[in-house]
């Protein structure tokens, strides 16, 4: 059994992330982007899949790390029989290249220390060629592939891996850097390690320093927006949903999945979260990756893109890795591209209300592309889909579906008649209507006394929670308060909510997974609107405490096992985090940023 997903801690350049591992092993890296196929695998193999390990060579007596004050750059400091040393391990702000530095700082003592490193492009396949070329410094090569190796002390080099061994003491530092560049091209120069330091260290406090959010759990708040911009693809604005790809939803189970894409329902959440924090310029970037996205015939769009909007993400197996605990199969791609999933348009559509209502300046092809998006949708919404948790077993008639149609219809009406925009609203307003009065109709189940996950069924679904969320129904509607208990009685384990029931819900897969991060704050939000403030604040607490140690959240977590599960960081669990830490500080008063919305309502 390796690293628990949560014993990682993330650094990155806003273009491509790394995984570091409380023992001092890189176990993840894709390079030169998010979505490049990854030159340290081990995370998903074993060390001989690539990895990047530099620790003591004595045995440990304790490990102790933590982010340098309001930053990405991750400190591992280790205790020895002989001595302490400290990892320091960034990536620095783009300058052209793409660079990975590690510093090695003596604390106290001397420390033996070891380096190993293996590079294997591919998913941990191809192995490069090593050449020297100065004093320690070194090339290695495959296919489109150049790293330069620079190391602080004199390296060796064998069947593709580059080991050193040396004592460090008090006071002295050593540092390794490697650098990524296209192969047909001339090697990155080498850069300094100390200047880079200052340089992403100054990167972060400028940033952090826009920071607008002064409520509760500012901290946690920080460290989550920190994470969001580290998955901001900086080039484009689009933001990964994580960066990694078969991180499992149940150990050895097959719920793996490559989460290193753009989703469009993540944008209304997603808006929200930076532009209450005061991060107007990352809002507006994502809005505009959002429009470029879309762009084109409504009939063709897609639920999720690439980071630069790619449209093609073929899903494949990585048969030669064995997978994150052997939870296979390891994939790459995701075939939910093609998917219908309504949702989306609802997504979109609130994207761009909230946009407007920020008082963003509103490309002029949105109105053109919303009514497309609007008249394709009032052809297709009585059509079954595979929903917000794309299912793979067959389309069914998903009640949250049907409401984020109403969600779609709803923001076009409103914004068009606030902004006197040209559009068929009679006719939308009676769509709305209808959509509205067909959930009523099918999506609440008389029998049981809730609304239900699809249309005829007697499952819940968290995803219901988004229907006082999004103005659809009132929380205090006796419909939707029976909703929200009955999803606190019959979906949590241990206060935590599952996405829905496995047993009643037929998905395609077998197993089982943990709660749903995401859906757990989704209720904190509705006991919030139900006026429930110190259930919503335990709640909120709780969920602080399941960050790991550095913070950072994984998409699931496993109340049994008391783990994090899935791809990691995930971008919605803190999104999650921040958004409702912002309806909190307004149930309770706190002046934040933005204040023009009820407590706990996303769009309407």
């Amino acid at each position: 059994m390796g690293a628990a997903i949560e014993d990682y801690g993330m650094i990155g350049d806003c273009e491509s992330v790394a995984l570091v591992g409380r023992d001092g092993s890189i176990d993840w890296l894709c390079w030169p982007r998010f979505d490049s196929a990854a030159c340290f695998a081990a995370l998903l193999g074993t060390p001989a899949n690539g990895r990047w390990l530099l620790a003591p060579a004595a045995a440990i007596k304790s490990t102790s790390r933590k982010y340098r004050a309001h930053t990405l750059i991750l400190e591992t400091r280790f205790e020895t029989a002989d001595g302490a040393v400290t990892v320091i391990d960034f990536m620095p702000p783009r300058s052209g290249h793409s660079e990975l530095v590690r510093i090695v700082r003596g604390d106290s003592g001397q420390v033996h220390m070891q380096m190993d490193l293996k590079l294997r492009f591919d998913y941990g396949l191809s192995v490069p060629w090593l050449t020297s070329i100065g004093e320690s410094l070194l090339q290695a090569i495959v296919g489109p592939d150049l790293i330069v190796i620079n190391g602080g002390h004199p390296c060796t080099q064998s069947d593709g891996t580059v080991t050193t061994d040396f004592t460090i003491r008090a006071g002295e530092t050593v540092p390794f850097v490697i650098m990524h560049g296209p192969s047909h091209l001339p090697a990155p120069w080498p850069i300094s390690a100390s200047a880079a330091l200052a340089q992403t260290e100054r990167f972060w406090l400028d940033w952090v320093s826009q920071c607008e959010y002064r409520g509760p759990a500012a901290d946690a708040v920080e460290r989550s927006l920190i994470v969001l911009k580290a998955l901001t693809y900086a080039s484009t604005g689009g933001i990964v949903a994580a960066p990694t790809t078969s991180l499992p939803e149940e150990i050895g189970g097959e719920r793996n999945w490559d989460y290193r894409y753009c989703w469009l329902r993540d944008a209304t959440f997603t808006l929200l979260a930076f532009m209450n924090a005061g991060y107007r310029a990352e809002a507006v970037a994502w809005r505009d990756w959002l429009m470029r996205a879309v762009a084109g015939e409504a009939a063709q769009d897609q639920i999720m893109y690439g980071i630069a909007g790619e449209r093609r993400l073929p899903e494949w197996e990585v048969a030669w890795l064995s997978g994150y605990e052997g939870s296979r199969p390891v994939r790459v791609g995701n075939a939910a591209v093609s998917q219908l999933q309504l949702d989306v348009y609802g997504e979109v559509a609130d994207a761009l209300h909230q946009a407007r209502k920020m008082g963003m300046r509103d490309p002029e092809q949105s109105a053109a592309l919303e009514r497309e998006w609007i008249e394709h949708l009032e052809e297709i919404w009585m059509e079954p889909d595979e929903g917000i948790w794309e299912v793979r077993s067959g389309r069914q008639q998903f009640t949250h579906s049907k409401v984020m149609a109403w969600v779609a219809v709803d923001r076009a009406i409103k914004d068009f008649e606030q902004f006197n925009l040209p559009g068929p609203l009679d006719r939308w307003r009676a769509l709305r209507a209808e959509i509205h009065a067909h959930v009523c109709e099918h999506g609440f189940n008389a029998s049981v006394g809730t609304f239900v996950q699809s249309y005829g069924s007697t499952a819940l679904d968290a995803s219901l929670l988004l229907i006082p969320l999004l103005g659809f129904l009132p929380a205090a509607d006796p419909r939707v308060v029976a909703t929200i208990e009955a999803i606190e009685r019959k979906l949590t384990v241990d206060g935590l909510v599952l996405r829905y029931d496995l047993e009643k819900s037929e998905d395609g897969l077998a197993g089982h997974e943990g709660t749903f991060i995401l859906c757990s704050f989704w209720l904190v939000d509705c006991l919030i609107m139900l006026g429930r403030r110190d259930d919503a604040q335990r709640l909120f607490e709780r969920l602080l405490s399941l960050r790991s140690d550095l913070g950072l959240l994984a998409e699931e977590y496993d109340p049994a096992a008391r783990r994090q599960l899935g791809n990691f960081p995930q971008a919605f669990s803190h999104i999650g985090l921040v958004n409702s830490a912002v309806n909190l500080s307004r149930a309770i008063g706190t002046v934040t940023q933005r204040t023009d919305s009820e407590p706990g309502q996303v769009g309407a």
